[in-house]
């Protein structure tokens, strides 16, 4: 360990309180501990690399240093390709046994294990819960089971587990302590998408649930603002360098507070881009390139997004949430509540979905404009700054200069399916990737996501200063009420210019009309209008 730098932040594996910084661990998930004196079973669903192992760990020691019952932390990750039935549940037991003999329990009970090493005595449907049976008898006090990974195994042999877990739940008290007084699934999703995952084909949770035992569906919660300075005050004060104000609150933008993306943020400045110089302040900019490293790079937690995308379930939801078309998806049905527990989408307090967070926003639509990329004929340079400021207005004539050019083809090039079914999500896209191109190394640009109006905006950032793009299909829409709805955009983030793009291939006029560029000024900002 380092004596110059003692803690890092953590990007890899469950967190070590000597070798991380980290925040208390046990506050994450308020009444977890209710749960376990209750003597009750439960899930806890949190999205990938946002801390689950380690709450795991460290409420399995919280448990057993308390000395009122016994904690067994399993996880069951080595089991994601594990298909056969049969095979499946001799692999868990298998992973039990390692479990005990890891902990302290193990120095207590011999009959599970003796039980484990003669696998013939019973068939693989009773093996699990005559283990934890045995397991139970030998000990002076209740047992709590924390399962770790739940989600990587699924089919028949997972169904045969939750039955076995079922089971041994309700007849746990004949005699007097038989089985785990307290038990845990924890997992990217809830356990509704567990028992469908075990059923191939299957869309909906069969009726007559193998696992209706759950006291309590828990989530992890991602940090706050205050949590996210906390952790970054640690580095402050083993370093003495400091994580401004506007440092904080631009990270916690970016990651609403995930775990993994507050750590990794900070890292990267603090490893990568300052390195040694401990005198130099961390600043929004400095937040803003690390963001746009992580979108770029796409390492660990986000490299699955990708992917994730081609599952169509997940596309049909994402691709409608992007573009804003509320009415195509509801925040409710199985395919929704999915991305939910993946940790791609979140609710709103108004009940409609949104990314869970604008790194996560961006992985999804750069996935998306990467179909079209290969179409824009416009190759990364700086032509478009004065060395400080992105040139937005030039760049936008160069791009009402190439729509003209290719409108009628690009109806065609970019067919709704290839990425969106949506006529205003396709224009968005194709611009956003017109920008992308043009600004790359210099400048970045985002989607800004626009919560329940129908509607996408874009903004480019450079050192920390943003330029709203406003975007419009609807040609007909009074142009009062555009530069209104810009104007109080404009207003919320404190900026006095702003850009509207107007597309309009419905109507029949002359080209010349239709592309124009106009500079009004309206409620004391300045709107420079496109059209297209």
């Amino acid at each position: 360990m380092s004596a110059r730098l003692p803690k890092r932040f953590n990007t890899a594996g469950p967190c070590v309180p000597e070798e991380h910084y980290m925040l208390p661990v046990l506050p994450r998930l308020p009444g977890v501990k209710d749960m376990i004196e209750g003597k009750l079973y439960f899930t806890i669903r949190a999205p990938a690399q946002s801390g689950k192992t380690t709450f795991l760990a460290h409420l399995t020691k919280a448990v057993n240093d308390s000395g009122e019952m016994y904690a067994l932390y399993c996880s069951l990750a080595a089991l994601s390709h594990v298909e056969d039935r049969a095979e499946a549940l001799v692999a868990i037991a298998s992973e039990i046994n390692g479990a005990m003999r890891a902990s302290d329990i193990g120095t207590i009970s011999q009959k599970a294990f003796k039980y484990d090493a003669s696998p013939g005595m019973s068939s693989p449907d009773s093996k699990i819960a005559i283990m934890l049976n045995m397991l139970c008898q030998d000990l002076d006090r209740g047992l709590a089971v924390f399962f770790d990974d739940m989600d990587l195994l699924t089919g028949p042999g997972f169904l045969s587990f939750l039955a076995q877990i079922r089971d041994g739940f309700n007849c746990r008290h004949r005699p007097r302590n038989n089985f785990p007084a307290s038990l845990a699934l924890a997992g990217m999703r809830d356990i509704r998408d567990y028992v469908v995952s075990g059923r191939p084909g299957a869309r909906e949770a069969p009726l007559g649930s193998p696992f209706n035992i759950v006291a309590e569906r828990m989530a992890l919660a991602n940090f706050t603002l205050e949590e996210t300075g906390r952790l970054y005050r640690q580095h402050t004060e083993a370093t003495g360098r400091v994580f401004e104000d506007g440092a904080v609150e631009r990270a916690w933008r970016w990651s609403e507070g995930q775990p993994w993306l507050v750590n990794a943020l900070a890292r990267r400045i603090v490893e990568v881009k300052l390195k040694d110089d401990r005198s130099a302040r961390v600043t929004a900019t400095h937040v803003d390139e690390a963001a746009e490293t992580l979108i770029k790079r796409r390492d660990t937690h986000i490299r699955s997004l990708p992917e994730r995308l081609k599952e169509p379930r997940v596309e049909n939801v994402m691709e409608s949430v992007l573009a804003g078309t509320f009415a195509a998806v509801s925040p409710h049905d199985d395919d929704s509540r999915y991305c939910r527990d993946l940790g791609l989408l979140e609710l709103t307090e108004e009940k409609r979905l949104r990314p869970s967070n604008p790194i996560c926003r961006e992985v999804a639509v750069r996935t998306l404009t990467d179909r079209i990329d290969k179409f824009i004929p416009v190759t990364p340079c700086q032509t478009w700054t004065d060395g400080e400021n992105p040139l937005l207005s030039g760049l936008l004539a160069e791009f009402q200069a190439f729509w003209r050019e290719n409108a009628d083809a690009g109806a065609e090039r970019f067919l709704l399916p290839k990425i969106f079914r949506h006529d205003e999500a396709n224009h968005v896209i194709i611009l956003f990737s017109f920008l992308q191109r043009a600004l790359d190394g210099g400048a970045a640009v985002y989607h800004e996501y626009a919560e329940g109006r129908g509607a996408a905006d874009l903004c480019a950032v450079r050192k920390g200063r943003e330029y709203r793009i406003e975007i419009k299909i609807d040609a007909d829409e009074p142009l009062e009420d555009s530069l209104a709805q810009l104007s109080g955009y404009l207003d919320t983030a404190g900026e006095k210019e702003g850009w509207l793009v107007i597309f309009d291939q419905e109507r029949k006029m002359p080209l010349d009309d239709k592309f124009y560029i106009k500079t009004k000024q309206f409620k004391n900002k300045t709107i420079h209008i496109f059209g297209c």
